[in-house]
């Protein structure tokens, strides 16, 4: 089953410290809960895991992300993920990223994202419109840390630092998170409130 997304994601930090975290693949997996980074086998070629937690029971996906295309000048990013479980199941997903100054406010930017998904196995089962709302849930809590680490970094080229952001921050990129697991019980609650949200919106 494919799965087409795209997305735009106003973001509260200026352009040059979004593409600094964005262009760091393993700075970026650590905003994505349940995923890491676990070893680099090229400059553009990475090993990685997502957990899931459903319950009392924790699944693992391992698999691969290369870095197709990276342009300094467009601050824009290729990725190809892949990976699969002990399962059976697997999935693909090839990502273009960019960040979009806003001219408006320095201190703002817009995050472009499109994906094209692939799910085989089981996770197929859950059809194309469940795929969609589960992606949209997981990529709000993405943006949610992208934008709190991004925040985080020291400004390029020693300008003052915006206000909420880390004065101290000095590295050109955040030490990774811990992995946290993907909670798939709280991404299928979440679902069912806003079925129900927009079923009693219709019938009022």
């Amino acid at each position: 089953m494919e799965v087409k997304l795209e997305k735009q994601y106003p973001l509260a930090v200026d352009a040059d410290r979004a593409w600094a975290l964005l262009s760091d693949v393993k700075a970026t997996a650590a905003c994505m809960p349940g995923a890491q980074i676990t070893e680099q086998l090229t400059e553009t070629s990475y090993k990685g895991a997502v957990k899931v937690k459903v319950g009392p029971a924790t699944a693992q996906f391992g698999g691969t992300v290369d870095v197709t295309e990276r342009n300094e000048a467009e601050r824009r990013v290729v990725m190809l993920g892949k990976g699969a479980d002990k399962g059976g199941s697997s999935a693909s997903m090839d990502l273009t990223a960019a960040i979009v100054a806003d001219p408006a406010n320095a201190q703002a930017c817009i995050l472009n994202g499109t994906a094209v998904v692939i799910v085989n196995g089981k996770f197929a089962q859950f059809g194309g419109r469940m795929m969609v709302s589960v992606s949209e849930m997981l990529l709000g809590q993405f943006v949610e840390q992208f934008q709190a680490t991004a925040q985080a970094l020291a400004p390029a080229g020693g300008a003052d630092v915006p206000a909420g952001a880390d004065a101290t921050a000095a590295s050109p990129a955040p030490a990774p998170a811990p992995v946290r697991e993907l909670d798939g019980l709280s991404i299928v609650w979440g679902l069912i409130k806003g079925w129900f949200a927009q079923l009693f919106g219709r019938r009022s």
